[in-house]
């Protein structure tokens, strides 16, 4: 074997080297996102600057406070953070770290609608009070864990029997994560928005606040009139029909992006939009 293959196979594996630690890190960040564990994140990137700046310039007494935190914040962020490092673990030991094929999760995706557009279906008829955020791009890991984890399968039953009134669950919002319920009587952010309409409950005003501060599609049903409207960036799309509803899910959370293209012109005209 010549030099010139030696040095070829050390680019190559070079190469493979720079792949797997940037894979290792999209996967802790799809991991971590939309958790506590983002701002701690900042947090330690504000300290590394300061420690380069400090030993830049020769700030030695600054150089060694910071390199003390570095140096045992590691251990609190493992004491600090054991649920995310724990969930992280259990991630990889199911295999859940490496994504599925996208035909698989497309699949995934229209059984969902289809799930949510049935259950919404009963209960609008029935005046069945619900409140269904679905997450995107923007994690709620932080909603997640303010109700009762589920971390079920999704269909049409399941989200009925949350809503049933009376029953234990019934309260709160149902958060859907990745295709499955994640957790069902979770708290939700109030809007403080001067401009909502007085005859709004707070099942509406905690849809339009999850909208506020998340890139979520939340679906609420009125249990006093039966009416669905749909809350995205901060808009309120009132009393709008099943076909409706089915083309904005259809719109905004199946994958391809011909469908996306071909429907999200409808959220402009299709609704009530509530001002």
């Amino acid at each position: 074997m010549s030099f010139a293959d030696f040095d070829f196979l050390e680019y190559l594996a070079n190469i493979v080297d720079i792949l797997l630690v940037w894979f290792v890190i999209y996967k802790l960040i799809a991991i971590i996102r939309g958790t506590k564990a983002v701002q701690l994140l900042k947090g330690i990137f504000v300290i590394l600057i300061v420690k380069f700046v400090s030993d830049f310039f020769g700030l030695n007494t600054l150089s060694w406070m910071m390199e003390q935190v570095l140096t045992w914040g590691f251990l609190a962020i493992i004491i600090i953070f054991q649920p995310e490092l724990r969930r992280a673990l259990e991630q990889l030991g199911r295999g859940r770290l490496f994504s599925r094929s996208g035909l698989q999760e497309e699949e995934d995706e229209e059984k969902m609608v289809e799930a949510i557009i049935k259950a919404t279906d009963y209960m609008a008829k029935r005046r069945i009070g619900a409140l269904i955020s679905i997450e995107r791009e923007t994690g709620m890991s932080d909603y997640i864990e303010t109700g009762i984890q589920l971390q079920s399968r999704i269909s049409s039953e399941l989200l009925i029997n949350l809503f049933i009134p009376n029953t234990p669950l019934h309260d709160g919002a149902v958060v859907i994560q990745k295709n499955i319920v994640a957790a069902a009587a979770c708290y939700l952010p109030l809007s403080e928005s001067p401009f909502i309409s007085k005859e709004l409950g707070t099942r509406h005003r905690a849809a339009l606040g999850i909208s506020e501060v998340t890139d979520s599609i939340t679906i609420v049903v009125s249990e006093e009139t039966g009416s669905v409207s749909v809350t995205r960036n901060g808009e309120l799309y009132r009393d709008l029909s099943g076909e409706t509803l089915r083309e904005l899910l259809t719109a905004e959370l199946i994958s391809p992006s011909r469908i996306k293209q071909a429907a999200s012109t409808r959220w402009n005209w299709r609704g009530k939009k509530n001002g």
